[in-house]
């Protein structure tokens, strides 16, 4: 017996692409769909055809690899997902990451985080005035150069 759910020697599951995957003895639906496609086709060494392949299309209804085909589709989409975002992760998990010493330490980030101390507010030359927080209603202008403070009704627009 050799399809996709089960090794050359019948000893556990053989996801696509030759990956083996441990066979959990508490799995209820991995042990009914080996059940019941060892009682569909038994030892017969027959290829099963693709869920969906032209192959598959090909093969008569009545044909037991025809439901064979389509318990090992069910049972791989149950175990491993979609496809394309199985291969995702694989090609994520490739993705050479930085070390861990190269990394901040505990320390580095504690650091980072303390509070910065407040920048004052300044004005610059060619921009409207500056909202002073904390001092609603009055206004930071740059006057000759300098900093001034003014309430809303002086700015000067």
């Amino acid at each position: 017996m050799n399809h996709k759910l089960t090794g050359p020697m019948g000893d556990g599951p053989q996801p696509r692409g030759g990956m083996r995957s441990l066979n959990h003895a508490d799995d209820t639906t991995a042990l009914w769909a080996g059940a019941r496609i060892a009682a569909l086709i038994g030892h017969d060494p027959t290829p099963v055809p693709e869920y969906g392949s032209k192959e598959w299309q090909q093969t008569p209804s009545n044909d037991p690899r025809r439901t064979v085909a389509m318990i090992e589709a069910a049972e791989l989409w149950r175990r491993y997902g979609d496809e394309e975002e199985l291969l995702a992760w694989f090609r994520d998990a490739q993705v050479v990451r930085p070390s861990l010493a190269s990394r901040k330490t505990v320390a580095e980030l504690n650091e980072a985080a303390k509070p910065k101390p407040a920048v004052p507010v300044q004005a610059a030359e060619g921009w409207p005035p500056v909202a002073i927080p904390g001092r609603p209603g009055w206004y930071r202008c740059l006057v000759n150069g300098r900093q001034v403070d003014v309430p809303k009704g002086q700015v000067a627009a």
